[in-house]
């Protein structure tokens, strides 16, 4: 890369100051930092000092700069030093800034550097009719038309060897030139034209509104695949699987009349049937236990009268006594049952003994 260093002494001019019009130009350029910040304005001054020392850099021009801004001078030289936009020593008329990172060189850019190191010579020389010099420089931005190269303040894509050579030819001739691509591709689209979004309607605005026709029109033939496939789905599921045809389906079903009582009166005949009164059950017999008597009537009132007797023996007690406790189990026959404890009465404590008592 550039070996970034000043010109020699013998080539620095002995003073620099800018011109009437470009001292106003820096005014109204340091005029759009706040107070304070005017030395966001370097780099903008130093390319107008560069512009106007045609096309480089000399010393007096850094302190010139620097002491616009109220910069210290090395401060105004890192800057300088920093970036190869600036250059530091005398260049041609034409200043080639050959981009050589890795884009520029997968795709040519060593050729381009063999080129113009036959022709030129080592970079940072100016040729002997003082038209050109050239720099290898970091990239420059045009990675989608490598190689490239910049040649004062314009691009030049997509180059090779003969077509720099031509191209270097006609700029010293004084012959227009394009600028850009070198093969006639247009901005940054595909080698041989763009081959995506080529239809001119979508650009003259006689589709606006049309991609939701589209979509609706997109929507109404797949409803009508989706139906006929159902129809086409559910006719060979019907061949596949036939069902039996039910004839009977939904209609009343034709059973034999009930033959219950209620049929029975109605057609003028005995409601309970002979037999249906054999069948009935013995009231003398009971139904919880079988072959067994039911109990009668007195004798149902008759223990229905004892469990009340029984129950109202307990009922007889003092309400301020408890009931008797029942027998402890496997306690024997003679064992008394114990006392009931009578209720204890809280005694009044005495009153005090006085004097007078």
């Amino acid at each position: 890369m550039a070996n970034r260093r000043l010109a020699p002494a013998s080539e620095q001019p002995a003073s620099f100051a800018f011109s009437s019009e470009n001292a106003e130009w820096a005014k109204g350029q340091i005029e759009k930092y706040p107070e304070g910040r005017q030395a966001s304005a370097v780099i903008p001054l130093l390319w107008k000092a560069q512009e106007q020392n045609g096309g480089w850099l000399p010393q007096k021009a850094i302190e010139a700069v620097a002491a616009e801004l109220g910069m210290p001078h090395i401060r105004v030289l890192e800057v300088a030093t920093f970036y190869t936009m600036f250059a530091l020593e005398p260049v041609g008329r034409f200043w080639i800034q050959l981009c050589g990172t890795v884009p520029c060189d997968s795709c040519g850019a060593r050729e381009l550097k063999g080129y113009l190191q036959d022709r030129l010579g080592p970079p940072g020389h100016v040729s002997a009719d003082g038209n050109f010099s050239w720099l290898e420089v970091e990239c420059l931005g045009a990675c989608c038309n490598a190689p490239m190269a910049q040649i004062n303040q314009d691009y030049y894509e997509d180059l090779t060897p003969d077509l720099l050579g031509k191209l270097m030819d006609d700029l010293a001739a004084g012959r227009p030139v394009t600028i850009g691509s070198q093969v006639g591709r247009t901005s940054s689209e595909p080698k041989g034209g763009a081959d995506t979004l080529t239809d001119e309607t979508l650009f003259d605005g006689s589709r606006v509104g049309a991609w939701r026709k589209r979509f609706e029109d997109q929507a109404a033939k797949s409803d009508d695949a989706d139906g006929k496939a159902e129809a086409a789905s559910s006719e060979q599921r019907a061949a596949n699987d036939p069902k039996p045809a039910k004839p009977d389906s939904g209609r009343a079903a034709e059973k034999p009349p009930a033959d219950a009582p209620a049929q029975r009166a109605a057609s003028g005949e005995i409601p309970v049937k002979s037999g249906d009164a054999a069948d009935a059950a013995d009231p003398k017999e009971s139904t919880a236990q079988p072959n067994k008597p039911a109990p009668s009537a007195p004798e149902i009132i008759a223990k229905a009268e004892a469990a009340g007797a029984e129950a109202g023996t307990q009922s007889d007690l003092p309400r301020n006594e408890p009931p008797p406790q029942p027998a402890v189990s496997g306690a024997s026959p003679d064992a008394a049952a114990p006392k009931p404890k009578k209720p204890s009465v809280a005694k009044t404590p005495a009153a005090p003994k006085t004097e007078e008592n």
